[in-house]
């Protein structure tokens, strides 16, 4: 390192520390009331170290306590410049630190929007910087070592690396969703289900997958409905016994005889919008009334094949 160099990094440091003292004077000051006081310790601090945002900010607060609105609206206003530079420098804690420094004297919409830009942003680098797809496979498989021990808490941290090491790969999200249904967290298995069709409309594994947790959950609608989205794409029949496996065991369990399963009907059917939706259809009304009135003409009908069921 050249002496010189070395001697103006070593006054820069001094420097900063000078400022540290002349602001805690001025801190001191402002307890104490001694508004003139504190800006002149403010302003020499300022002088010292014209990149510690948090002395314009102290001293922003002297001013709104003299009432001297619009210095302080100014002072603030420097306050995020020093912010805003902060941000081009991908030093993203700093500039929400100053923002929020600003905003605790100084509330306007224009830097409140920018502090939750530049959250959403430190946001988007960190995943940036943690992305990488290679990791993000090995800790996938790690996953799947740990499942097959039925370790499966430890299999979902696993899988959870995996995802955040690389968001899009669907394979994550729907091995999790299987550990989480074995942990019986089902609506975290659905979450994860949705979130890997989304990615991947032809994940049939994923439709499988969902469909197994709307079945415990009892949400036997639900259940055969992904079962048949998941039939139209398994184009490759791939996966034929096992939709329709669970198809056959949703449906008898729809039909078993229990003093509580006409209610539970009732209950769920009332929770599901686009049931609801169906049922206030007056059409639909009517053909209900109908099935009531007269069952052994329907019977007759779905006999002959004419209505079937699903």
């Amino acid at each position: 390192m050249d002496i010189n160099q070395e001697h103006t990094e070593r006054s820069e440091e001094e420097l900063k520390k000078e400022a540290i003292k002349e602001k805690d004077l001025g801190n001191e000051a402002y307890k104490k009331r001694e508004f003139e006081k504190a800006l002149q310790h403010y302003n020499k601090a300022w002088e010292l170290d014209p990149t510690n945002a948090s002395i314009l900010t102290n001293k922003a607060a002297v001013l709104f306590e003299q009432e001297h609105y619009e210095e302080c609206i100014k002072i603030c206003e420097q306050a995020v410049d020093v912010g805003n530079a902060y941000v081009k420098l991908d030093k993203f804690d700093e500039a929400i630190k100053y923002y929020g420094k600003s905003l605790a004297e100084h509330r306007t919409l224009e830097i409140l929007t920018k502090s939750n830009e530049i959250k959403k942003l430190k946001v988007k680098r960190e995943k940036e910087a943690y992305y990488n797809p290679e990791l993000s496979e090995k800790a996938r498989e790690a996953g799947n070592e740990l499942f097959k021990k039925n370790d499966f808490a430890g299999a979902v941290q696993q899988y959870t690396e995996a995802i955040k090491r690389n968001e899009n790969e669907p394979r994550s999200y729907s091995n999790r969703a299987a550990c989480y249904t074995k942990l019986m967290a089902y609506e975290e298995a659905l979450k994860d289900c949705e979130t890997c069709i989304n990615l991947d409309p032809n994940f049939i594994k994923a439709y499988v997958r969902k469909a197994a947790v709307e079945f415990l959950k009892k949400d036997y609608s639900k259940c055969l409905e992904t079962c048949k989205v998941a039939t139209n794409y398994d184009t490759e029949k791939k996966h034929t016994s096992e939709i329709q496996a669970q198809m056959k065991k949703c449906k008898e369990a729809m039909y078993q005889n229990s003093p509580e399963s006409v209610e539970e009907t009732i209950r769920k059917a009332a929770s599901d919008p686009e049931i609801m939706k169906i049922l206030q259809d007056p059409v639909m009304q009517q053909i209900l009334q109908q099935c009531q009135d007269d069952p052994p003409n329907i019977e007759k009908l779905m006999n002959a094949g004419i209505l079937r069921t699903a």
